[in-house]
């Protein structure tokens, strides 16, 4: 995933200003407004990325600018090539110096979540930094990069970021749920006291929170709260069937009655 889909509107809302006039496209390609053009690129980025990436270089090619080097690391996503994505969002960023620094946020900011598909916590950290270099204080790039910093095992950073989020924007459901799974991995049972308040919070703000119940579930084993895990991971089951967080919940429920735990003690813990 980017873990939000990509989907920053601020890029997606300004980029299309950024075309200017370019060229008209080659007579077999419908003529669309460059904003109709780029969301319809973004579009079949997410439905048909091989479709979308070649198009979008066609267009790239016609003097597309940077709407269509976007659409194009946009489907690059879809195609899985994370890696490849992460670096034409970063170059990106580069070129676009005289744009606005929450553009570039931006870009940057994508870089990072592509990056952490691609399994490579420590570039995504450095393209999510970069990305705080432009825009501080956004509680969305402190969030991501958390949840880098939590992928190289530096749970306790990991909170501080969450922190500074929760500063800025104190009902953020994400950052709450992020900020208890890294206070179950410090693991001890006063920080999965503290686990558990935030996952509590996040589900009394947002009851149906998909991963605020798979979240509680795995803290709730933890303290040896088997019914209560096992109310958390069904609901998840029922209320996203087909999801990642579902087949992680059916698995712990498979194992609830493995290794009976001792509250406080380290743990392997729950996916």
């Amino acid at each position: 995933m980017l873990r939000r889909q990509a989907n920053r509107a601020v890029l997606l809302l300004v980029l299309p200003l950024l075309i200017g006039a370019a060229p008209a496209p080659v007579p077999v390609i419908p003529v669309l407004p460059p904003s109709q053009r780029y969301d319809s690129c973004l579009a079949d980025a997410k439905r048909e990325p091989a479709a979308a990436f070649k198009a979008a270089e066609d267009w790239r090619a016609l003097g597309g600018g940077f709407p269509a080097q976007h659409c194009a690391a946009i489907a690059l996503i879809g195609l899985k090539r994370y890696a490849e994505a992460a670096q034409r969002l970063e170059a990106l960023a580069s070129q676009m110096m005289g744009e606005p620094a929450e553009l570039r946020g931006d870009a940057l900011d994508q870089a990072g979540q592509a990056w952490l598909l691609a399994d490579q916590p420590d570039r995504a950290k450095t393209a999510f930094d970069a990305a705080l270099s432009f825009v501080p204080h956004n509680p969305e790039f402190l969030i991501d990069r958390s949840e880098a910093l939590a992928d190289g095992g530096h749970y306790w950073e990991a909170i501080d970021d969450l922190n500074r989020a929760l500063e800025a924007d104190p009902k953020n459901v994400d950052a709450l749920v992020f900020r208890a799974s890294a206070y179950r991995h410090v693991g001890g049972a006063d920080a999965l006291e503290l686990a558990q308040a935030d996952a509590t919070h996040a589900l009394a703000l947002s009851p149906n929170s998909v991963p605020g119940l798979l979240e509680r579930g795995n803290i709730r084993r933890l303290r040896g709260d088997n019914a209560g895990a096992q109310t958390d991971w069904q609901r998840v089951i029922a209320l996203a069937p087909t999801s990642e967080a579902a087949k992680d919940a059916r698995d712990n429920l498979a194992h609830i009655d493995d290794n009976p735990l001792v509250t406080g003690s380290p743990q392997t813990p729950p996916r």
